[in-house]
């Protein structure tokens, strides 16, 4: 029997996908494969089949991403049946595939704060740990305790916050494991309290960000004392059109596809920000989108 076919009956399995499909910024040529398992166990049995050889991309939202118009030649691991939330005084525990707009509502339900601004951020947990999100103030490595991930061979380990080296847009992660789920430490507050800090971030994100256009989120990481957005402004790039691809006249840092954009367009966008900048301002951007298969 083929790994192919053995994992099929371990969740949902299909092949040639477009992630176009799969991405906030709805670009992306197809998986080769595409897996999303039924839960955790599934996946472990999963990872126990599929070759050595065989890249993995796990995706939530894809949200953070640039996928190649030529798509990703491996499996792509899909978490979205992997999604529970509960909580235990002000400890909370997720899974990799919940929606972190819905972890921050589930956290106010419980009178819990440190995670509003989750819900200004369109992504799943797995991606949010992956690269330590953050807004508003906070971020994940403000209140994580530890992860637990599945590693190729199916070990299963845990790792506290200490042991990731977070910063800034970055989080330390063991080569080729799956982060399958985390635990937060939380803090006692007001319902409503938590409810109207999370509107007032939802307000200020809507009035600043191009949110009715396909994104990908921030572009560049700030760097240390100023904002992308503003040098990239500054350049006299906002507006900037190439392809279907054009940087937000909202929002500088935010990379909007008006139809049918290539991942060629937006790379074009991405290399002609970072040398503008870099020549007027002497500042190198460092992409905070991951771009599958390569720096632009």
């Amino acid at each position: 029997m083929s790994w192919q076919k053995g994992i099929s009956h371990l969740g949902r399995f299909d092949e040639q996908i477009p992630l176009a499909t799969h991405t906030t910024l709805s670009i992306g040529g197809p998986a080769r494969w595409f897996f999303r398992p039924a839960g955790e166990t599934e996946l472990a049995e999963a990872l126990k089949l599929i070759p050595v050889e065989t890249a993995i991309l796990p995706l939530g939202r894809g949200s953070n991403l640039l996928v190649p118009d030529q798509g990703f030649n491996g499996i792509v691991i899909d978490f979205g049946e992997m999604n529970s939330i509960s909580t235990n005084d002000t400890e909370l525990r997720a899974d990799v595939g919940a929606r972190m707009g819905k972890i921050a509502q589930h956290c106010a339900t419980q009178g819990l704060s440190g995670l509003e601004f989750m819900a200004t951020v369109p992504g799943d947990l797995g991606g949010g740990i992956a690269m330590n999100a953050g807004a508003f103030g906070q971020q994940v490595s403000d209140t994580l305790l530890s992860i637990r991930l599945l590693h190729r061979n199916s070990k299963v380990e845990t790792l506290l916050r200490e042991q990731l080296q977070m910063e800034y847009r970055h989080t330390t992660l063991p080569a080729g494991a799956l982060v399958v789920s985390a635990r937060f430490e939380l803090q006692h507050d007001d319902v409503e309290d938590i409810r109207t800090r999370m509107r007032e971030m939802r307000r200020q994100r809507g009035s600043t960000q191009p949110l009715s256009l396909p994104n990908c989120g921030s572009v560049f990481k700030n760097p240390p004392g100023d904002h992308a957005a503003r040098l990239i402004e500054a350049a006299g790039l906002k507006g900037l059109k190439i392809g279907n691809a054009r940087i937000s006249s909202t929002h500088a840092n935010f990379i909007v596809n008006e139809g049918k954009a290539s991942s060629r367009d937006v790379l074009a966008l991405i290399t002609t920000a970072r040398e503008a900048v870099e020549k007027q301002f002497g500042i190198r951007l460092e992409p905070e989108v991951r771009i599958l298969g390569g720096e632009a």
